[in-house]
């Protein structure tokens, strides 16, 4: 329909102005669809910013209801001798002048008695908090070490003598038992797995016996391992931590307890920031198990053990380096009976990877006692799985194998092979290096000190077992498997050493 003139304007017809009506709800639709998937997505992105939590305005909610819970606790015991310092006093903490802490300081100090040589009784403060509402407390094992009397000190300052129901020195885990006249206030265990790094955090204790002290910070790291134990696998935090805050709890936003403090790192003794707590995932077992028993019942595998270098997965042709390297094995223990020996390299347990040596110790003590596990091991260059029956740990027994250290001995002439002066085991050299009996091989007479060897911290009297995996008695045998391997394109030699008895392995490269 063409348009019509009226009074000088260009007047559209009907049937066009239909067509522009109906552009016009196809835009508004596709707007509209835009619209609704912009909203949805916004929904989603919310939805996970609120997994992550803003920082809260306040704490003081939380830290009023589960304050109650925690508790201060005070042990006594008689000591000989000087207490730690230099002049056999204990140091004291410097305050600007005035400060109403130099006089509580020195009072602490007079109550811990100075360094004169006499039988006294000290105390010691540290922190704790309860889990059932019968008195059931957890702390630090260190926190009530050697203890004679321990009493606990409730919120509301009521004072309870407590017993001790067991203690794990290996996780630094105690459980005390008092016995209130009413229902005490409690906390519950949180899962230290679900925590991450950047979450909020909240640490309530006794530093330096002030008591009822709150802090908050997040958690700095996981997985830390200080050298404590053999199952180190501590939550770094920020959340200021002080001598006194031992065996107190960190809590999580939803006020469940996700780690026992336990240890700071700090150069002057007060908080720097660096403070480390027992997984609730680690405690939470060893608690149940104290709580039951009066002592831990870990799983045991019968193997000694040792980090996988580069060097020794390239010469076991694993493809990275990666798992637990079993040094040597209890001919008694589960490991033994499953077919496991030296030399293999354990991957998996009971279908937990095994990362790395230190993942090893913690999958099988948390394993149930007379279980049937497989185990994924690396052996003659391929992968294996055996079935192993899990034993119950004598906690005496040591499953890390010795790093080793550096030494020296009067060298005799022998044979030099990578720097390392070989000879044949002989009596006179057995009674030398005190070797013993059962161990034959050929033993180092010394080390060059540029040598790859010792580098490796191999030193005289080390007594070199096998090579490659296979046992030698001479050292020309070691000698001959050098150029085998160094033939065959290998970078590296792999030795099995005996030092006073303990094997380690260790890889040497002999590309040089």
């Amino acid at each position: 329909m063409e348009p019509t003139q009226s009074s000088g304007r260009t007047r559209v017809a009907p049937r066009t102005l239909v067509l522009a009506r109906a552009d016009g709800d196809a835009v508004h639709r596709r707007l509209f669809v835009i619209f609704t998937a912009l909203l949805m997505l916004a929904v989603m992105l919310g939805g996970r910013v609120a997994e992550a939590r803003a920082a809260p305005e306040s704490f003081a909610d939380l830290a009023e209801k589960l304050s109650p819970a925690v508790v201060n606790i005070s042990t006594t015991q008689t000591v000989t001798g000087a207490p730690e310092g230099e002049d056999g006093e204990v140091p004291m903490p410097q305050f600007p002048p005035g400060s109403p802490f130099e006089e509580f300081f020195k009072d602490f100090l007079e109550r811990q008695g100075r360094g004169n040589g006499e039988p006294r009784k000290v105390t010691s403060l540290g922190s704790g908090f309860i889990i059932d509402a019968s008195g059931v407390i957890v702390t630090n094992n260190h926190v009530i070490q050697d203890a004679e009397e321990i009493t606990v000190t409730l919120a509301d300052g009521t004072k309870l003598p407590a017993e001790l129901r067991g203690k794990d020195p290996k996780t630094d885990v105690a459980v005390l038992i008092v016995k209130p006249s009413k229902p005490l206030p409690f906390v519950d265990f949180g899962d230290s797995d679900k925590a991450r790094v950047g979450d909020w955090v909240l640490a309530i204790g006794n530093p330096f016996g002030l008591g009822g002290s709150v802090s908050a910070g997040i958690i700095s790291a996981r997985n830390r391992d200080i050298n404590a134990g053999p199952y180190d696998d501590f939550i770094q935090t920020d959340a200021a931590i002080n001598r006194g805050n031992s065996g107190g709890p960190l809590f999580n936003m939803d006020g469940e307890v996700i780690g026992i403090n336990t240890a700071i790192y700090s150069p002057s003794g007060g908080s720097v920031g660096i403070g480390f707590s027992v997984p609730s995932a680690l405690a939470r077992q060893v608690v149940a198990q104290l709580r039951e028993f009066g002592q831990t019942r870990r799983g045991w595998l019968g193997v000694r053990i040792q980090s996988v270098t580069d060097e020794i997965a390239e010469s076991l042709s694993l493809p990275r380096a990666s798992g637990a390297m079993v040094a040597g094995v209890d001919e008694k223990g589960p490991a033994a009976e499953g077919g496991i020996a030296a030399g293999d390299v354990i991957l998996s347990f009971d279908g937990k990877p095994v990362p790395d040596m230190r993942s090893l110790p913690r999958v099988v003590a948390e394993t149930k006692i007379g279980t049937t596990v497989d185990v994924v091991i690396w052996h003659d260059g391929k992968e294996k799985t055996v079935r192993v029956k899990v034993g119950q740990l004598d906690e005496a027994a040591t499953e890390v194998a010795d790093a080793g250290g550096k030494g020296g001995t009067a060298p005799s002439k022998a044979q030099v092979v990578l720097g390392m002066s070989l000879a044949a085991l002989t009596d006179d050299l057995r009674g030398r290096h005190s070797v013993p009996e059962d161990v034959n091989g050929v033993v180092v007479t010394d080390v060059k000190s540029d040598s790859f060897a010792a580098e490796k911290g191999i030193r005289p009297g080390d007594v070199i077992v096998e090579i490659a995996q296979d046992k030698v008695t001479s050292p020309a045998q070691i000698a001959d498997k050098v150029k085998a391997e160094k033939d065959a394109g290998k970078k590296s030699v792999l030795l099995l050493l005996s030092r006073a008895g303990d094997l380690r392995f260790v890889a040497i490269r002999v590309d040089k």
